[in-house]
């Protein structure tokens, strides 16, 4: 794995306020900020150029995230326009390129791509009304650039806690957004680990995750609890974390990443990143909690735990 020098820029000296961010020799640019420094956004330069923008806030009806991905000439001025018609964003991230080389055509493409990884992902949903074309198809060499730009904004954004894009494409493509280059690095996240399952056949429960991107992820496929049904059998303190689980369940089901079958059983229509081994098996079981270190294993029976304890050491993370 390469590694990747990256250059953040507190633009007033507090972690609150604008932020930009760049790759060494990467072209693109992305500044940060939230909707409360819109008129300090709007005098930078690089927000008057071509370029996308990505809209992040609370959806007013799940109170979940919700993204919203578009593309201007002049972002600022488009901003502006969102200001007024848009009520859910909190921050925005914008990505220009410093040669300013990006132009119409690219964004339009940029824009698509990233609609449609989103929503292949599934991780945060998008506010977008409809399904951008991409507009007329790119020479194939700046279809193959804009892939590797797509690349390294996968690697930033993160970074500033916009991970709208980070993970696999799991879910079906939309029909209308160009498709990705072939052999585009930008099509899947890497994979760090082996395969990991999570089974109890009483519960009709088939998990399988990986870590993918440094995140403990079940896989799309993965059988698993449909429902987690109310509870009156715990202690106060258990209890308030049956919820919570509970809660985590609900909206997966609710956004659709969990799918009831005919027989009762859920299954998952995407990739699903954890906080941790055991927060993904509590969810998976449907239970108020597991040792998910010990509980997920390998076909030959070992367990996370042995294999995080051995991969630390492998990358001298040992101590």
């Amino acid at each position: 794995m390469v590694g990747k020098q990256l250059r953040l820029f507190l633009v007033d000296g507090t972690a609150g306020g604008l932020i930009t961010a760049e790759i060494v020799n990467w072209t693109g640019h992305v500044l940060k900020g939230s909707r409360e420094k819109l008129g300090e956004i709007r005098r930078r330069a690089e927000s008057h150029r071509t370029g996308v923008y990505i809209l992040l806030g609370e959806d007013p009806d799940s109170g979940g995230r919700l993204a919203y991905v578009g593309q201007s000439d002049d972002v600022a001025k488009r901003l502006q326009h969102h200001d007024i018609q848009k009520d859910f964003w909190t921050d925005v991230a914008i990505v220009t390129s410093k040669d300013m080389n990006l132009t119409s055509a690219h964004v339009r493409y940029l824009e698509a791509r990233l609609v449609r990884l989103a929503k292949a992902i599934g991780r945060v949903p998008l506010e977008n009304g409809n399904e951008p074309t991409g507009g007329a198809d790119l020479p194939e060499a700046d279809a193959s650039d804009m892939e590797y730009f797509i690349e390294q904004l996968r690697v930033v954004l993160p970074v500033l806690g916009v991970d709208v894009f980070r993970g696999r494409e799991t879910r079906t493509p939309q029909v209308g957004a160009p498709p990705a280059a072939a052999g585009s690095p930008a099509q899947a996240a890497p994979t760090e680990s082996p395969t990991f399952y999570l089974r109890q056949a009483s519960k009709g429960v088939d998990a399988k995750a990986q870590v993918i991107d440094g995140e403990f992820t079940v896989l799309a496929g993965s059988r698993v609890r449909a429902v987690m049904p109310d509870r009156d059998d715990y202690s106060p303190s258990s209890a308030r974390q049956y919820e919570l689980r509970q809660s985590q369940h609900g909206q997966l089901v609710q956004d659709g990443s969990i799918e009831a079958g005919s027989d009762g059983s859920g299954s998952l229509t995407r990739d699903v990143a954890f906080s941790s081994p055991s927060a993904a098996g509590a969810i998976c079981l449907g239970t108020v909690s597991i040792n998910g270190r010990v509980a997920w294993t390998r076909e030959d029976g070992a367990t996370y735990a042995a294999w995080e304890g051995g991969h630390q050491l492998s990358t001298g993370d040992g101590g």
